[in-house]
């Protein structure tokens, strides 16, 4: 029993060699597709508090909340995409990202799962043919076989600087 279970803990990590070092991307959707971003990069998940409205603001500022007492501005994802506006859900959260100077809070429709991509399960973004916005790294494709259930979906990988300076 105890050799089988060395063999098995012994194949397992040469898959893991073979599939080269993993990245950690967070996945949350957004009007019907599925995103993701590096999960380094989210300080925090929140449920969205009452957020205020900024007068003259860009389109894309929904607002701003309160977190411990520090005012952070809050980015309508759906807005800076250009996709249809919804309104907030009971699966809605904010995730709060730091740019550098200050924290920043990105509005999504539901924060999914992480998943753990290795360098062979992400394409550059230019797969999906024509010229792709800036905030547009690259496509997931996690591998079939991994025992997800959801293994053979697309994730859109995003570069959140373009996003935040944008």
């Amino acid at each position: 029993m105890a050799a089988l279970v060395r063999r098995r803990a012994e194949q397992r990590a040469l898959r893991r060699a073979a599939d080269g070092q993993r990245t950690e991307y967070l996945a949350f959707s957004l009007a019907g597709e599925i995103y993701a971003v590096e999960i380094h990069s989210i300080g925090e998940i929140l449920k969205p508090p009452p957020i205020t409205e900024v007068p003259r603001a860009a389109s894309s500022i929904i607002g701003v909340v309160s977190v411990r007492g520090r005012l952070v501005t809050v980015i309508d994802l759906r807005k800076r995409f250009g996709v249809k506006d919804a309104p907030i859900g009971h699966l809605t959260r904010i995730l709060l990202v730091d740019k550098g100077d200050e924290k920043l809070g990105l509005l999504v429709d539901e924060v999914l799962q992480v998943y753990r991509l290795t360098e062979n399960e992400i394409e550059p973004a230019n797969v999906l043919g024509g010229d792709q916005p800036a905030h547009i790294h690259g496509i997931g494709r996690p591998k079939e076989g991994t025992g997800r259930p959801d293994f053979g979906s697309l994730l859109v990988l995003l570069d959140l600087r373009p996003i935040l300076d944008g």
